[in-house]
């Protein structure tokens, strides 16, 4: 049975029951990834930005900076070779709510196909972890100063990784139509 499917089902039960199932699953799934043992991240760094609420236009013109912990700053050392940075980071004001966000249409516009959660890049995702490739602007001591962040004041800062477009880049990748639509103005 196809994910497509799978929701056409879930979509006839009624709400109470679709939402049991959906809870139980993920039950299951917490369970089985904590047998490999609970882990942890912190945070290297956090942003400093001009954008304080979440926008969705004209992301492409903010700079922002990271200031990374001290300990970490020897490891900015090389990055200026780079035109671009991936930036990993933790989306801390984003909250999952698995009935409302689960299956969703992108931004909540009409003119959007509802989705589920893993075909689309909101924030509200169960680990709210977003990746954005950046312009390299400069690096001065512990902070890296970049262009094109979409992450908001304050924000966790998980890594950053040099931009390889070998690693980085696909080729002919394919996206729906409303990909276009949705992130018109969004860079």
């Amino acid at each position: 049975m196809t994910p497509a499917e799978i929701l056409e089902e879930l979509k006839r039960l009624p709400a109470t029951e679709r939402l049991s199932i959906i809870e139980e699953a993920l039950h299951l799934t917490r369970e089985e990834m904590q047998q490999g043992g609970p882990f942890q991240l912190q945070p290297i760094g956090i942003v400093k930005s001009p954008i304080s609420e979440e926008v969705v236009e004209n992301w492409g013109e903010v700079v922002s900076e990271i200031v990374l912990n001290e300990a970490f700053a020897p490891g900015l050392q090389g990055l200026e070779q780079f035109s671009h940075v991936m930036v990993i980071f933790y989306m801390h004001q984003a909250h999952f709510d698995l009935a409302r966000d689960l299956v969703r249409r992108p931004r909540g516009r009409d003119d959007m196909p509802s989705l589920g959660i893993f075909a689309q890049r909101p924030k509200l995702h169960p680990n709210p972890i977003g990746i954005t490739a950046v312009q390299f602007v400069e690096v001065t001591g512990n902070i890296l100063k970049v262009k094109g962040l979409d992450a908001i004041n304050d924000t966790p800062v998980l890594d950053l990784k040099p931009y390889f477009p070998i690693f980085d880049r696909v080729d002919n990748a394919r996206t729906p139509e409303w990909v276009d639509r949705l992130l018109q103005g969004y860079f």
